[in-house]
C-alpha cells in the first residue's frame, strides 16, 4: 500500500493560501501571496530536496492542480517542473472538464473513497501539496500517513487554512524539527491516535470552581 504524505507551507496563524505568489490564489480577496518566497534558505533547499528526490505521484485538489498546471510545464529546464510533468497527477474534481496536463487521472465522486482506492494500488507515495479542501476530508478518514510542516514567522490574518473549522481531531507525533536561518519550522508529523486528555489538577475542586462549572455548563 501507498503512503500518503501532505507538504504544508503555513504561516504562524495557520494560512496556506498563496504562498509562491502575488498571483497565485487571490480568492475571498487575499492580497498576501507570495509571503514564503523572500524567507527560503538553503536548509529549505535541502529539505524540500529530500522529499522531491524521492519516487512519488501528486495527489492534488482541482484548484491546485490548475495552478500547477499553467506553471510547471512551462518552467524549461527545473527539475522539479520535469519531475512533475512525469509523475502521475491524481486529481480530486467534482468538474467534468478534461486534464489537460500530461499523465493527469481524475478522481470523482467521493474523495476519501477514490483516495484511498488509489492508496491501496501498486505504485509510490502519493504526495500533497497545497489543496487546502484535501486535508481536513483525508485527515478524517485516516488516510494521511506523514504531514510535512514548513511554518513561516509571518502572521497573515485571513485566508485559506490548514485546519479550518470542523477538522477531526486527533494528536500527532513528531518525528523530525529543524530551523532554518530564516527562522521557519520545518516539522514531519505522523498520527498518533486520539488526543491524550489529561488534568494538572490535583487536589478535589473548590466551591468557586464547581460554581464555575455550573455556570459554564448552563452557558453552553
Amino acid at each position: 500500500m501507498r503512503k500518503i504524505i501532505a507538504g504544508v507551507f503555513q504561516s504562524l496563524d495557520g494560512v496556506i493560501q498563496g504562498p509562491g505568489a502575488p498571483e497565485e490564489d487571490t480568492t475571498g480577496g487575499f492580497t498576501l501571496g507570495g509571503w514564503t518566497a523572500t524567507l527560503w534558505d538553503e536548509v529549505m533547499q535541502q529539505q524540500m530536496g529530500g522529499v522531491l528526490g524521492d519516487d512519488f505521484d501528486l495527489l492534488l485538489g482541482r484548484f491546485t492542480y490548475d495552478i500547477f498546471a499553467a506553471y510547471w510545464p512551462f518552467q524549461q529546464g527545473d527539475p522539479i517542473g520535469e519531475k512533475f510533468d512525469a509523475v502521475t497527477k491524481y486529481v480530486v474534481t467534482s468538474s467534468t472538464e478534461p486534464l489537460g496536463w500530461a499523465n493527469s487521472v481524475a478522481i470523482n465522486g467521493d474523495a476519501a473513497a477514490g483516495v484511498a482506492r488509489v492508496k491501496a494500488s501498486d505504485g509510490p507515495d502519493l504526495l500533497i501539496q497545497g489543496s487546502s479542501k484535501l486535508y481536513p476530508a483525508l485527515l478524517a478518514a485516516g488516510l494521511i500517513d506523514r504531514l510535512f510542516v514548513m511554518t513561516f514567522p509571518v502572521v497573515l490574518g485571513g485566508g485559506k487554512r490548514l485546519f479550518a473549522e470542523g477538522v477531526t481531531s486527533g494528536a500527532m507525533k513528531l518525528v523530525e524539527a529543524k530551523v532554518s536561518t530564516t527562522g521557519v519550522i520545518i516539522a514531519t508529523y505522523e498520527p498518533a491516535g486520539p488526543v491524550p486528555i489529561g488534568s494538572f489538577a490535583t487536589q478535589a475542586p473548590s466551591a468557586l470552581e464547581i460554581a464555575r462549572r455550573e455556570k459554564m455548563a448552563r452557558q453552553g
